[in-house]
């Protein structure tokens, strides 16, 4: 069977790697963005990080440039701008595509285990993101697809993909999602 943790994936610095580093680890793997109304999310992503690393916890950072062009840089320039502005010491990989044909396999794997669900009318009327959505995006919305920026998806020690968080479901909520399983 298939886990998270059988794909590959290249550093933000262009080396490859083994998602299978990780595997033993909870994980979690966020599409992140630079110029992004939920970019703040990276410091919450750190300091998850930070507190949960020695307990066997990771954040994986992948940038992608596929929602309205927030994660337009390059790998060093994204990781420059998250190491300034945000202190992330959490891994960061190569920019990569999450939706549609170019899909990266992780992220197709990620969307297969964890489709997400299609939003009600009235969920889409009570959240902003999805009014935006709708309007400008409506594939995001459907079923399967990443809708935005910082999608986070937890990953078991095993590599199953065990809970996918809409993005804006912040790291703080998350964290009584992770603390039992690091027990």
């Amino acid at each position: 069977m298939t886990t998270a943790y059988d794909f590959s994936a290249k550093t933000i610095n262009g080396q490859p790697a083994k998602l299978s580093d990780y595997q033993g680890k909870l994980a979690l793997i966020v599409n992140v963005a630079s110029k992004c109304g939920l970019t703040p999310q990276y410091e919450g992503l750190e300091k998850l990080y930070a507190k949960y690393k020695d307990k066997g916890f990771v954040v994986l950072g992948f940038p992608c440039d596929q929602f309205g062009n927030q994660e337009p840089g390059s790998e060093s320039e994204i990781e420059e701008f998250c190491t300034l502005n945000y202190g992330v010491k959490f891994p960061m990989f190569s920019k990569i595509e999450v939706n549609g044909a170019n899909a990266d396999p992780l992220y197709k794997f990620l969307r297969e285990q964890q489709p997400g669900d299609e939003p009600t009318p009235d969920a889409i009327e009570k959240n902003p993101l999805y009014q935006f959505l709708s309007g400008a995006f409506p594939d995001n919305l459907k079923g399967g697809s990443i809708k935005w920026n910082f999608t986070k998806f937890l990953v078991g020690r095993d590599g199953k993909v065990l809970k996918r968080f809409e993005p804006t479901v912040s790291p703080e909520d998350i964290e009584k999602e992770i603390q039992p399983l690091l027990n």
